[in-house]
């Protein structure tokens, strides 16, 4: 089966996660999608298949004879699509022989354009796959797990010779837990990669230090007739709190290495608002800076309107996993030799998000990123093609092969 088989089956399959929740899975439907997995695993043949109470699903192919000495390499890619965009009703839709120009979505009126993705106008003579218009794709990162095993499934096929391949898919990675409760010693590996995000010829090892930033505000709501000197309108101060934040450090101004505060949800009324923020940057110093900032415009909040009018608290997500993997060069250059052998030219680039590798490296298994060939991720734009999928699976095929070598 190719690996964009396998990503047309679970782009069906509903499998949004949810912010705010407190179980893992944050949604009951990403088990529908693990329950699969793990049937499949074991059809493909692979040992200690376990789907444990959370949603994360283990397998491992045994290594080859003359290879049980050969460092045991992990592969993850988490199940869960962005909450934030419609994850359910998935219909991809597959447009053979790509002419390299614009495609309409459906009857959504969307039109995916190579002005807004110019690498589209490279994949010409593919066989292109994306949405309807109306939701995710959910190549993010299902095309990550499609890629896993079917190159797993060529290894056994193949009787290709590798070391332990450890596995696992993970829930939740979308609102940053997909690591929180992976168990290292079921997974059994010395170091792995995420099969995650877009272009083939990158490798990642250095991501964002994250934070999630939520205010409470509360207001004194009396009648405007008579409010002067009495009324806090708790909706007009969290409209402060956003002007108190650097105008032009948002994800619409910034690239690269630069950091941002961004406004992810809003609401409120005269009595009560709350604001919902990510804060990113690749800088430690500035990330902390950036935090500090946040807590100084409480204090000010506070000071300005009385006590307990701002409550801001901050959740950490991840950090910068560059601070761990400058020792481990060794497994980035092994995916370099990979992605030369595929036929790319490989690049090392900054990520402005984070992976699930962020969170195991600093747990002790050091893991960078690599791509799954698809573009436009977290909306109705999302895209990929069989061809890029195709060319996933040798690089990981390549990885495998080089630690035997």
């Amino acid at each position: 089966m190719r690996a964009y088989e396998r990503l047309i089956r679970y782009a069906r399959i509903h499998t949004a996660s949810e912010e705010g929740r407190e179980q893992t899975p944050s949604t009951q439907r990403q088990f529908d999608l693990s329950r699969l997995l793990a049937e499949e695993m074991r059809q493909l043949g692979f040992a200690e298949v376990y789907e444990d109470a959370h949603a994360y699903v283990y397998g491992a192919l045994p290594a080859t004879p003359g290879c049980g000495e050969k460092p045991r390499l992990g592969l993850i890619a988490h199940i869960d699509t962005v909450p934030d965009f419609n994850g359910g009703n998935v219909r991809p839709q597959l447009h053979p022989d790509y002419d390299g120009g614009e495609v309409p979505l459906g009857d959504s009126g969307r039109v995916l354009s190579p002005a807004q993705f110019p690498a589209l106008t490279r994949w010409k003579g593919q066989t292109l796959i994306t949405t309807d218009g109306t939701s995710v794709l959910g190549a993010d990162d299902k095309a990550g797990v499609a890629e896993i095993l079917t190159a797993c499934e060529r290894l056994l096929a193949e009787g290709l010779p590798h070391g332990r391949i450890a596995v696992c898919f993970t829930p939740d990675e979308e609102i940053g837990h997909g690591a929180a409760l992976l168990d290292l010693e079921r997974l059994g590996a010395d170091f792995a990669y995420t099969v995650d995000g877009g272009e083939l010829s990158e490798i990642n090892y250095e991501t964002f230090n994250a934070a999630a930033a939520h205010w409470e505000i509360r207001g004194f709501n009396v009648h405007p007739g008579s409010a002067k000197d009495k009324m806090i309108n708790a909706g007009l101060v969290a409209m402060e709190i956003n002007a108190m934040l650097p105008a032009r450090e948002t994800p619409a101004h910034t690239e690269g290495r630069e950091g941002f505060f961004h406004l992810t949800e809003m609401s409120g009324n005269v009595e009560r608002a709350s604001l919902d923020y990510i804060v990113r940057d690749h800088d430690a110093a500035a990330f902390e800076a950036r935090l500090a900032l946040l807590r100084r415009i409480e204090e000010e909040i506070n000071a300005r309107y009385g006590a307990g009018t701002a409550a801001l608290s901050i959740r950490q997500q991840y950090r910068n996993m560059a601070e761990r993997l400058r020792d481990r060069m060794d497994i980035v250059e092994l995916a370099r030799e990979a992605i030369r052998r595929a036929g790319l030219t490989p690049r090392e680039v900054p990520i402005r998000g984070g992976t699930d590798g962020a969170q195991l490296t600093f747990r002790g298994l050091p893991c960078p990123n690599i791509g799954t060939g698809g573009d436009g991720f977290h909306g109705p734009y999302e895209h990929i093609t069989a061809e890029r999928m195709d060319l996933a699976v040798e690089v990981i095929l390549h990885i495998a092969a080089g630690l035997t070598e």
